[in-house]
């Protein structure tokens, strides 16, 4: 999904799998002929939301890789930050909250589509691309939760330009030290470091076709390698960066999460509206390593 409505890029930077999060505060205001909505329900307070992640299986102490779409909810009062709030209250001090916090739009505008750009502009854009800051750059494409994520005091974000992960909490820097240029979700990114640690992942009104730890099976099975285009910030100034990477595609990703349902434990439950699925992320992995060369061959 691509919420901002700006542009997105096609090929292999628009197969990652993305959040589906929106911002459902929005329900309850005036559109733009001045008409009001009815507001969208259920109310979810902090409060009710802690309840309900606690009845799904959220547990303090908990890392948890969280996919969330807002207005899957209901009608949120607080937004966002009441998201945050409420998934921090339950992981607790011993706890860590992870979300992707990708930046897609810092890729190469040959690829860019919905709209594309004139080809003429291709190379003015690579030369002015602004570097990639972990502190600055604001995420793209995934939504107002893991945005709201990125800028909450005391987060901490991974060091990729396309598909950094911010985190807070107990484990946060563990998780998102060593995520190398060369390896958007594989085995040197946070993917990796979630599963030494035991995460699990929550999808929060989300679908399967959102749970970025698949891509981590697609370095563990046969796969074309491709070019990925970035720009970077170095000491001696911003860089535009190509570098040979693990093609990653979350096409089928939702047939994958339905055969993974089917066989392995998943705790379901509804928080707020939406459903609500959690699971370890080792258990998603091994699956779909399995599933992947079986089902979706690419080598």
């Amino acid at each position: 999904m691509n919420p901002l409505g700006l542009r997105r890029p096609t090929g292999d930077t628009a197969d990652m799998s993305t959040d589906l999060s929106e911002s459902g505060a929005s329900e309850h205001r005036a559109s733009g002929s001045g008409a009001c909505r009815e507001p969208r329900g259920p109310l979810c307070t902090r409060a009710s939301l802690v309840a309900a992640l606690r009845t799904l299986g959220l547990r303090p102490g908990d890392t948890a890789l969280v996919h969330t779409s807002l207005s899957a909810l209901g009608w949120v009062c607080g937004g966002a930050p009441t998201v945050v709030r409420a998934l921090l209250d339950v992981l607790g001090d011993t706890g860590t909250l992870v979300v992707p916090a990708h930046s897609g739009d810092n890729s190469d505008p040959a690829e860019w589509s919905a709209p594309p750009v004139p080809e003429s502009w291709w190379q003015p854009i690579r030369d002015a691309m602004p570097g990639y800051d972990p502190h600055t750059t604001p995420t793209y494409g995934v939504g107002i939760v893991p945005e709201t994520v990125r800028t909450w005091p005391g987060a901490v974000r991974s060091a990729h330009p396309q598909t950094s992960f911010a985190a807070l909490g107990a484990r946060a820097r563990t998780v998102v030290d060593g995520h190398a240029l060369d390896c958007r979700l594989g085995e040197r990114s946070p993917l990796a470091r979630l599963e030494e640690a035991g995460a699990r992942i929550l999808l929060l009104g989300a679908g399967y076709a959102s749970c970025t730890a698949f891509h981590l099976a697609e370095y563990r099975v046969p796969a074309p390698r491709t070019e990925v285009s970035f720009a970077v910030a170095t000491p001696l100034g911003r860089r535009w960066t190509t570098v040979r990477d693990t093609s990653v595609s979350a096409d089928r990703f939702d047939e994958l999460g339905a055969a993974f349902e089917a066989v392995r434990p998943v705790a379901r439950g509804r928080v707020g509206a939406a459903d609500a699925r959690l699971f370890p992320l080792r258990d998603a992995v091994a699956f779909a390593r399995d599933w992947l060369a079986e089902h979706r061959a690419r080598g």
